[in-house]
């Protein structure tokens, strides 16, 4: 059997050229801009969504654990009233936790809400855990494009008593759920 040899010369001449073969592209490479539009308003925030972070507009702070967020004493969303909630009304529901340490410290809190200024019930919460503030919304309140929800804890951490942060409860989710 006879064995091919190449000078080293010509093993390197072969080698760019099948680089070169390799590299050839068909037609121009082209690269497309893509310009993501105006973000969507939602009507469901869950605390960990990114996208839905600029519906959080005052009183929230970053991302725990991939799933929460701390409130201040005051905090104010931003909601799309869901489809058909103009004519029919909707219900706002709050989903969050109480902490111990906020329970240890403050007894009781009362968080109350407004829906573009029209207050809505409070209610009262005494024991730790996870909780749910829903309320219905009129349908005369949920007129537009975006609403703008307001609440606020009559109790909450002040900094400095636990952490450096005002501290009020945890968030997961809030929301307009249609009727």
């Amino acid at each position: 059997m006879r064995r091919l040899t190449l000078s080293r010369g010509a093993f390197i001449a072969l080698i760019l050229v099948l680089c070169l073969a390799g590299c050839r592209r068909k037609g121009r490479l082209s690269v497309e801009t893509v310009e993501e539009g105006d973000p969507q308003l939602v009507s469901m925030i869950h605390a960990a969504d990114p996208r839905a972070a600029i519906q959080l507009v005052r009183g929230f702070y970053d991302v725990e654990q991939n799933s929460w967020r701390w409130t201040m004493g005051k905090f104010t969303v931003t909601l799309r009233p869901p489809a058909g909630a103009a004519h029919k009304g909707a219900a706002l529901e709050l989903k969050f936790s109480l902490p111990d340490a906020v329970i240890d410290n403050v007894k009781a809190v009362r968080l109350t809400g407004s829906i573009n200024g029209v207050a809505m019930d409070g209610e009262s919460y005494q024991k730790a855990g996870e909780h749910l503030y829903s309320r219905d919304v009129p349908a005369s309140s949920l007129g537009g494009e975006a609403v703008t929800v307001d609440f606020a804890l009559d109790k909450f951490l002040s900094a400095g008593m636990v952490e450096q942060r005002e501290l009020g409860i945890v968030m997961t989710t809030v929301g307009l759920i249609p009727k």
